[in-house]
């Protein structure tokens, strides 16, 4: 984890440094040269830019990422984790969504495989996966807020608000985890084990659940984990569409007005909370696979 995170703040710094100068944005364009180069030396932009990385990195390992050029000075992660629950809390919802209806929808599809049931659940999962989320969030913005009134547009705080981005997030990953699913659920049923099980009269419920599915569960774990970096990364869409006050929104407030400190922050606290969470999910392979074991 420390090389992939040492690696993030060498890519992020680079990248946000390519983006502009922010002294031309807090500065008017009439603004003398000397007042520029005193604001670029009070923001330590003159050094080196290897010298303002070490300055970067040493600050970072602290926990201080400066001060934030939009919000008066106010700490870089301060401000990052002030957001940071309500987009923990949309992402979350979302994953939970994603799991329930994802292993629902595949049991129910290879309870009755080749059966309208089994190709709705197809259909609907290959339409889950072409709707971009912007796209979906617009449209249940139209039927559920404008035309029907039983939902919010946007707002936070209730569990009102939390329905219509949760959905939106969690529309793609449920049907990418539907078909995996699915496909893993087959390819158990149709191993020796599962043949012996039958064999030995138990049930057709307890085949599925203790055998097929705990098995079917090893890459559907692995793919949750993949599959988290995007939840972070769609949370930018989806609290833009719906003014979502989390990271993702204040990630686009940021970039727009080159707070280069916040940038970094969130970047950062994103990284970190995707590596815990794949962390999570290589313990959770202990539990379901009883083969696994760690040192």
């Amino acid at each position: 984890m420390v090389p992939v995170l040492l690696g993030i703040t060498i890519l992020v710094f680079g990248l946000v440094r390519l983006s502009g100068d922010p002294v031309s944005l807090l500065l008017p364009e009439d603004a003398p040269p000397e007042q520029i180069q005193q604001l670029r030396e009070s923001m330590g932009l003159d050094r080196p830019i290897v010298v303002q990385y070490l300055n970067y990195l040493g600050g970072a390992v602290r926990g201080d990422f400066g001060t934030s050029l939009r919000y008066s000075g106010q700490p870089a992660l301060e401000v990052v984790l002030e957001r940071l629950p309500a987009t923990l809390l949309l992402a979350a919802s979302s994953l939970l969504i994603g799991i329930i209806l994802s292993i629902g929808a595949a049991l129910v599809s290879v309870i009755r495989p080749n059966t309208v049931v089994d190709l709705l659940v197809r259909s609907v999962a290959v339409l889950g996966q072409a709707m971009p989320n912007f796209w979906l969030g617009i449209m249940l913005i139209l039927l559920f807020s404008v035309q029907l009134g039983w939902l919010p547009v946007s707002g936070y705080g209730e569990f009102r608000h939390l329905i219509l981005p949760a959905v939106t997030l969690g529309a793609s990953l449920t049907a990418m985890l539907v078909q995996l699913l699915r496909g893993q659920l087959l390819e158990v049923l149709g191993q020796d084990y599962i043949r012996t099980a039958h064999a030995k009269g138990i049930t057709p419920r307890s085949v599925l659940f203790r055998h097929a599915l705990r098995n079917a569960m090893i890459s559907y774990l692995t793919i949750v984990g993949l599959q988290l970096a995007n939840l972070v990364a769609g949370a930018v869409v989806t609290e833009q569409v719906f003014a979502w006050p989390g990271i993702g929104l204040l990630s686009v407030q940021a970039v727009n007005y080159r707070d280069m400190n916040v940038i970094q922050a969130i970047v950062l606290v994103s990284a970190v909370m995707v590596m815990f969470a794949n962390l999570l999910i290589d313990v959770l392979y202990s539990l379901v696979d009883p083969r696994v074991r760690y040192a």
